[in-house]
């Protein structure tokens, strides 16, 4: 309980005798002064100091109920902390971060720490507030990975290297993500252009295998097939796109055509993602000829006509000579999006300069500029200055001083380092040997489209026609140097491919001689070969090894093989490593699977295996075993020879059940059109010998054609003349 000294307005009694002598100063001031009325200016100021007292009596009150609410203990407090009360019962304010003053302890020891601040208090202090402790999210290695593919895909879509893609997402690890990866880049190329989808779609293929294991890309559409509401927000016609994606995927064997049936018992019927199974099964599987409809759909810019090309190449060259705005050019040669076709590009601009001298800085300026922003890349620089060195003699005729400006561009650009300096022009020097250059480079031409045609069509009969037609027959061991060194580049199916083209070259066209001085070739430009492709030493090894365990090769020519490389060469090691190989025990049957995307099998093998399935399918009639089993050969660039057997079976036995193989199978997509018509063209063409012991071959074979092409199974290139 307070003394009642104290309950009286909370003053002391020396406040009080303060006061008193106040009160009598101001009445005697008042008083003296003449303009003041009586006693005004005493009342007025005996009401603020009381006021002020009441202010004071106000606050004390507050701290002291807040204390009381704080359990009563003399040092918690909810009033201003810059207000202390010493003992003698005097209010004093203590300076901001003050040591203390009359009557209160030394700032090191006080232990006020319930004080709360008045952020109304003039010397309030925002950094004296307590600190609050922030809990930051922790992110999961999921959402990490999730967050690392967009920007790989972003640059891919940007400069379409598919080796760097490939490479950022290797790095990365997480192989049990990458069907994120899946769900993100092709629900990122559904919002954009048809150029991005088909790069979409050419990425997925490259990295299936390598990178991205089939399970993965299983699980990536399948997310995207629960996605389709989602996303159908975004992209109005996703139904449609994404049908079409899984389609490229079945056409592009990244997805087995059983997906699609699996996918449709998973899904509700009345979702968008059922929807998508139904169009990319019946609108675009089951059409005629849907494997080349489905890889053309997305004809984005890969698709443009030469002429197109061309023609725009010239137009933004002109235009780049009136306004010299080398960015822009860069933009619109970058947009063209044609890197493969840029040799056009370096071919025409040195052509405007050697026909304008005025415009020559300029055509140096944009080519070195656009060399050194890896726009045009090298082989494109080399091959673009080679074509106007082999067209020198027909630009002569309008400029005649063609051969000397060109060799003034040649030397200022190898100078300048736009050029390499491995660059050598024949046409300049005016060589005696220019008419054998000039065919030799014409061959390679000719050889690097056939060996990229037969990878399309699997056609080994069509490689040896072209190179029958082609002539030439001494340059046959560049062909078979263009063809490995093509195959190394890529997946396992073309390396497989590779190595069954060479055992039939080397039965109906090659010579020994012409394969083992391929491969002489190939070991001598081993390093530099293995600049471009990392692994590129031991999968020459593993070509070599197949060589001669499909008998192209013998073990002794291996010997002389080493004789004629360099000692100490990488091509050395690598020719040590398929002895070593080709010699260990069980060699044949593991370099016959040495390809794992291959066949593993032998083609004896497979023609057993084909005609074993084939026969019991006759017998037993169970057309989804026999399915299953032509899917389980993993051959599917050999499936116009099931094709084959099956029409020659229908023909021996007079039973056309094996038809109705063909027909499922084509169905399935188990064998393209492009298979179908080299199998019917394969009995095409033996059809005088099959004549021999089936008398009536032709009229069946000319039945089964017309079956054919009523139900689509055949290219309209189709021709059966010879059969007739």
């Amino acid at each position: 309980m307070a003394s009642p000294k104290k309950d009286r307005g909370f003053l002391t009694q020396d406040q009080r005798e303060k006061l008193r002598i106040a009160v009598q100063n101001a009445e005697t001031l008042s008083l003296a002064s003449p303009r003041s009325p009586t006693g005004g200016s005493a009342s007025a100021l005996l009401q603020q100091y009381e006021q002020q007292m009441l202010e004071q009596k106000r606050a004390a009150a507050a701290a002291s109920a807040a204390a009381g609410r704080g359990g009563g203990g003399g040092g918690g407090g909810g009033g201003p902390r810059h207000v202390r009360r010493a003992h003698s019962g005097k209010t004093i304010k203590v300076k901001k971060d003050g040591a203390g003053g009359k009557g209160t302890w030394g700032k090191l020891i006080d232990t006020d720490a319930d004080a709360c601040l008045d952020r109304n208090d003039p010397n309030y202090d925002s950094g004296e507030e307590p600190y609050e402790l922030v809990e930051t999210p922790v992110s999961t290695p999921l959402e990490d990975y999730k967050k690392s593919v967009v920007p790989i895909i972003e640059e891919y879509f940007s400069n379409g290297d598919v080796k760097l893609a490939a490479s950022d997402l290797k790095e990365l690890g997480y192989d049990d993500f990458h069907r994120y990866f899946i769900k993100k880049l092709v629900s990122m190329a559904m919002d954009r252009h048809d150029k991005e989808k088909e790069m979409a779609s050419v990425l997925l293929s490259s990295l299936y295998g390598n990178v991205i294991s089939s399970a993965q890309i299983r699980l990536g559409f399948v997310l995207l097939l629960e996605a389709v509401d989602d996303l159908a927000v975004d992209i109005p016609a996703v139904v449609d796109v994404l049908a079409l994606f899984i389609a490229r995927a079945v056409v592009d064997d990244i997805l087995p055509p059983a997906f699609l049936s699996k996918a449709k018992v998973s899904l509700s019927e009345s979702s968008k993602g059922f929807q998508v199974v139904q169009i990319a099964e019946k609108s675009y599987l089951s059409a005629p000829h849907h494997a080349e409809l489905i890889e053309r759909r997305w004809g984005g810019s890969t698709h443009i006509t030469v002429e197109e090309v061309k023609k725009r190449i010239a137009d933004l060259l002109k235009e780049y000579i009136k306004n010299g705005d080398t960015a822009e050019a860069c933009r619109c040669i970058r947009e063209l999006a044609v890197p493969f076709f840029h040799h056009e590009v370096v071919k025409r601009a040195l052509t405007l300069g050697m026909e304008s001298p005025a415009a020559e800085a300029l055509i140096v300026k944009l080519l070195k500029e656009a060399s050194e922003e890896c726009l045009i890349s090298s082989s494109q620089m080399m091959k673009g200055f080679s074509r106007v060195s082999e067209s020198l003699d027909d630009l002569i005729l309008d400029i005649p001083s063609a051969k000397s400006e060109f060799q003034l561009l040649v030397s200022k650009a190898i100078s300048e380092g736009w050029l390499d300096s491995s660059y050598v022009c024949s046409g300049v020097n005016g060589s005696v040997e220019d008419d054998e250059h000039e065919n030799l480079a014409r061959y390679k031409r000719e050889a690097v489209s056939i060996i990229h045609e037969y990878f399309l069509s699997d056609d080994t009969t069509e490689v040896i026609r072209s190179l029958k037609e082609l002539g030439y027959p001494e340059y046959n061991p560049i062909f078979v140097k263009k063809l490995i060194t093509i195959a190394l580049d890529r997946k396992n199916r073309e390396k497989e491919m590779a190595s069954v083209l060479l055992s039939s070259l080397s039965m109906e066209l090659f010579s020994t001689e012409d394969i083992a001085q391929g491969f002489i070739m190939l070991l001598e430009s081993a390093e530099d070969t293995a600049l471009d492709i990392l692994d590129a030493a031991d999968e020459l090894g593993l070509f070599l090894a197949r060589a001669v365990i499909d008998d192209v090769l013998a073990p002794l020519n291996l010997d002389e093989i080493s004789s004629k490389l360099p000692p100490n060469c990488s091509g050395a090691e690598t020719l040590n490593m398929a002895c070593s190989l080709a010699s260990a025990r069980h060699a044949g049957e593991r370099l016959l699977r040495c390809w794992g995307g291959g066949t593993g099998w032998a083609v004896e093998d497979a023609k057993d295996k084909i005609t074993k399935l084939l026969e019991e399918y006759e017998s037993g009639g169970d057309v989804g075993e026999a399915c299953n089993c032509i899917r389980e050969l993993g051959m599917s660039f050999f499936n116009h020879e099931v094709v084959k057997k099956a029409l020659v079976m229908a023909m021996e036995k007079k039973n056309e059940r094996t038809l109705s193989l063909l027909q499922e199978c084509f169905g399935e997509g188990i064998i393209t059109i492009n298979q179908m018509t080299k199998g019917f063209s394969r009995v095409r063409d033996g059809l005088d010998d099959l004549a021999l012991d089936i008398p009536d071959a032709k009229e069946k074979f000319l039945s089964y054609v017309k079956h054919a092409k009523k139900s689509g199974w055949l290219l309209p290139s189709f021709s059966v003349a010879s059969a007739a």
